[in-house]
Formats: C-alpha cells, structure tokens, sequence
C-alpha cells in the first residue's frame, strides 16, 4: 500500500496554492490512495520528516513547488526509501520538464498515481546538492536579480535576463577535466544534468538524468550579438558534443561531458544551483551523483 507525502510551497510560482490543495484532495482521494499534506519550510531542512516517513510507511514524497523546493526536499530525504514525484508550481520547472513531467497538474497527478520512477542522476558542487543545473556568470546573475523582485513568473525572468544581457562581461574561467586544462573567458558556464534552464529552454540538448555524465556550456568572450547567435543554435540543438581534450578550439560555445571536473573562478562569477542564488566561490569541484535518487516520470 502506497502512503504519499505532498509537500506544497506556498508561495512558489504564480498559482493558488490552495487551489492546488484542493486538487490534489480531491484527485488522490478518487485514486484510493492514503496521503498527507505539510507545508515547505523556508529554511530548507527536511530532516524533521525522517521519523514520519519511517513511522508512517510513507512510499512517495510529492513535491508541489519549483526547482528550489524540489531541490531542498530531494536532498533532504533522499537516503530514505521513497521515491519523489514533482508537480510543477515553480517559475522555471527545470527538472520536472526534463523528466517529460507536464505542467498541468491533473496531467502531473496521473502519473504519480501510476508510480513508475527511475533511478535519476544528481551532482555535488563543493559538497552542495543539485538536481539538475549550476550556472556561473551571466545566468546566475538573473537568478540573482529574479530572487530579489517582488513579483515571479516568466514574464519577471524574461525582464531580468534582456536587462542583464546588454550589462553582461565575461569573467575568466580554468576547468580541469582527466588532466585536460581549459582556460576561457566566458559569460557563463552551464553544468547540467538535466536539457533545461526552465520553461523549456533547452540550454543542454543532449543531457540525460541518467547517463552519469554533466553537461558543460561555455559560452566563450564575444560580441553580444554573436553570443545571441551561437546560444540559439546551443538551445536548438545544432552545436555538436566534442571530447573534453578538444574543447580547447576558439568557438563561441564550448559543449562537452565529463562525471566530474573543478572550475577556477579567479573573477568571482555570480553563481547559482538548481535557479537559487548561491554565494559565488573561486574554486569549484563537481561531481556526478549516478543514480542518486527514485523519480517518478512518465
């Protein structure tokens, strides 16, 4: 017998969060199926939840928010014996899209109801948990910039990235990769697990939540206008993966796979995991988590 935990943000996104309550109720209770709901906690710590899961018998842990949250529960339960599912109620719903996860929920709902998961990769940069990205440099300063605005949703991200694309530098940047040196100026750097920035930007087309591999972009030191080009042929696919070892050519975007690496950021980058601002750090190791966690996808 299945005993699911939804765990809603209320305050994640842009929708009536007790809208979501009620369908919810009324969806699991049709399914037949034992649940409990808790609220998100603003300070991120899940460790409260393991003896209720244990004592409870709880089977999945349902995640009503966006990546931030996602991100926070999943660390936070994950060497427990459950298995997650998301319903995406965030601004971006990076992973959730990756996974093939619908935004509309009752659609979301269905799947969760039919508990199929697979054994989904994660990452570790300098000890911190990610689902699915970590951005350094020009993105990672939107997400700065979205965090601090009174209103989320798209239309405030899309605000923040045209204001921030004509202020953008580019920082220096060395990655290590099996001995191989790359040394660029870059405006950003992208290591992903998952295709997404969020909303279906597909930033890394060729990433997978379970090839134990990350995915890294580079946008390399150009004239914005070419940096405009080069990442619209990144997000459609047409800038092919190349060796790590060869990574070296002058291209506008770098795009490579390696399970781990380490980043110089000698020019102090803004930095963000899983679209949540961090505090930037100039030296970075990161590493695949292979098969870190149960998420139920489609």
């Amino acid at each position: 017998m299945r005993h699911l935990l939804y765990i809603i943000n209320p305050i994640s996104g842009t929708r009536n969060k007790r809208s979501v309550q009620q369908l919810v109720e009324e969806k699991t209770k049709a399914a037949g199926l034992p649940y409990t709901i808790k609220h998100s906690v603003a300070g991120g710590d899940y460790s409260f939840l393991h003896p209720f899961i244990k004592e409870e018998k709880v089977t999945d842990v349902i995640i009503a928010a966006g990546d931030g949250t996602v991100n926070q529960v999943i660390n936070g339960l994950k060497d427990l014996d459950v298995q997650f599912g998301i319903l995406p109620c965030g601004s971006g719903n990076g992973l959730a899209f990756s996974a093939g996860i619908p935004k509309n929920l009752e659609k979301a709902l269905a799947i969760i109801f039919k508990g199929q998961s697979q054994l989904t990769d994660a990452f570790l940069v300098n000890g911190a948990f990610s689902c699915m990205l970590c951005g350094i440099g020009f993105d990672a300063q939107v997400a700065h910039d979205f965090a601090k605005a009174p209103k989320r949703g798209l239309n405030t991200y899309i605000q923040k990235t045209v204001s921030n694309f004509f202020s953008a530098k580019a920082y220096p940047f060395s990655l290590t990769m099996d001995g191989s040196v790359l040394e660029k100026e870059a405006y950003f750097i992208s290591v992903a697990n998952s295709n997404q920035f969020g909303n279906n930007f597909t930033i890394a087309p060729k990433a997978s939540l379970t090839d134990g591999l990350l995915d890294i972009v580079v946008v390399t030191k150009q004239n914005k206008l070419n940096m405009l080009a080069q990442t619209i042929l990144q997000v459609g696919g047409f800038n092919r993966l190349v060796q790590p070892e060869l990574a070296k050519a002058n291209k506008g975007i770098l795009y490579f796979q390696t399970p781990s690496l380490t980043i110089s950021n000698a020019g102090g980058a803004p930095m963000h995991i899983d679209g949540d601002p961090v505090t930037a750090a100039q030296h970075l190791e990161i590493r695949i988590l292979k098969s870190c966690f149960r998420l139920i996808c489609p």
